[in-house]
């Protein structure tokens, strides 16, 4: 009796203490992971808002990336931290609505290893073709794939990455003949692609807009349900003759996670940080210039998001059956980089050999 009378004393400490922590948060730096390379869009991204963050929270923030096997590693570290507020990371499409379905198996669980604090940006890709491809739609481009069934070509940042689903996913919604050849990074997909060595590729906005405006390529139509604010010209996939692909995935996003478990005081701190340093005329503008729309909820409504938007890239992307093991992951080393160039493009065929094992 006396043992147990122990134990539930110091029960009883523990939970009493748990507020007191809370309000005392944050008492030291915060460690912020991204699960991606530095350098990156999702890094500039992150850097951008850490200094604001510190000056909300009054620590420093610590931006620490990751990066590998579609941004896995980095949750998978989230996942194991303590749950006390001093690790946090980023998470987004990837990390919480396709790595699910494309991945043999992840290590952690999207919705209950985590805590959804708030998304802070949303975003979109547009497809874009050489210019020398005779297209100007993407039915268009559906049609001449059709008509050339190992002709087309679509690139992309990596195995699983954002715009690599993208592609995969505008193959289920249409049944067009696309091969994937996937690259360390979209910046020498795109080289490839103006250069005429692939067709097309998925982008985001801030990068493929100087190359569209150059005349470098030809925009097709941005993945959203509504044209961009910052590219009204460009119309959207529906308008461009494929409906039905906005409401299999469309806008894409970032947002911040904790470990499950965290204190509900310490999540709604954050939660409150975030949303003030989002709404600095400074970082608003910052984020306009990368192409993101700054974007909070609370908690609750960020969870509810997240399960929607599992739920539809599932349905775009779970039939086409494409399932990568940690071996395909490595086919993501194809581009290196070369001393005279940029990057060096591995030949089409050896990639489709390659891709096919």
């Amino acid at each position: 009796m006396r043992a147990l009378s122990r134990r539930v004393l110091m029960a009883t400490q523990l939970l009493a203490a748990l507020p007191a922590a809370a309000q005392s948060y944050p008492a030291k730096p915060i460690r912020w992971v991204v699960p991606y390379a530095a350098g990156g869009p999702s890094d500039a991204l992150v850097r951008a808002i850490a200094p604001k963050l510190s000056d909300n929270l009054g620590v420093p923030v610590v931006v620490d990336n990751r990066g590998g096997a579609g941004g896995s590693l980095g949750l998978e570290q989230l996942a194991k931290a303590a749950p006390d507020g001093y690790t946090i990371a980023l998470g987004g499409t990837g990390t919480h609505s396709l790595n699910p379905y494309i991945q043999v198996s992840i290590p952690y669980d999207p919705i209950k290893d985590f805590v959804a604090v708030t998304p802070i940006v949303s975003y979109v890709n547009v497809l874009v073709v050489n210019a020398d491809v005779p297209v100007k739609t993407v039915a268009e481009l559906v049609a001449y794939a059709r008509a050339n069934p190992t002709k087309v070509t679509f690139a992309s940042g990596g195995t699983g990455a954002s715009n690599h689903l993208a592609g995969e996913l505008l193959k289920t919604v249409t049944g067009a003949p696309m091969t994937h050849v996937p690259y360390r990074g979209s910046g020498p997909g795109m080289i490839d692609v103006i250069a005429g060595h692939i067709t097309c590729m998925f982008d985001i906005l801030v990068t493929a807009l100087p190359q569209i405006q150059a005349g470098k390529v030809r925009a097709l139509a941005v993945t959203s349900a509504k044209r961009s604010p910052y590219a009204p010209d460009i119309p959207t996939m529906a308008e461009s003759g494929v409906p039905g692909y906005a409401e299999a995935g469309n806008d894409l996003w970032f947002g911040v996670f904790l470990p499950a478990g965290t204190p509900k005081p310490i999540i709604e701190r954050l939660n409150a940080d975030f949303r003030k340093a989002l709404a600095s005329p400074e970082l608003s503008q910052v984020m306009r210039a990368q192409g993101y729309d700054a974007w909070t909820l609370d908690p609750a409504a960020f969870l509810a998001f997240i399960r929607d938007d599992h739920a539809k890239w599932g349905s775009g992307v779970a039939p086409a059956r494409f399932q990568l093991s940690r071996r395909r992951f490595s086919t993501s080393r194809a581009r290196q980089p070369h001393p005279g160039r940029l990057y060096r493009s591995i030949p089409l065929a050896e990639t489709v050999t390659r891709n096919a094992r």
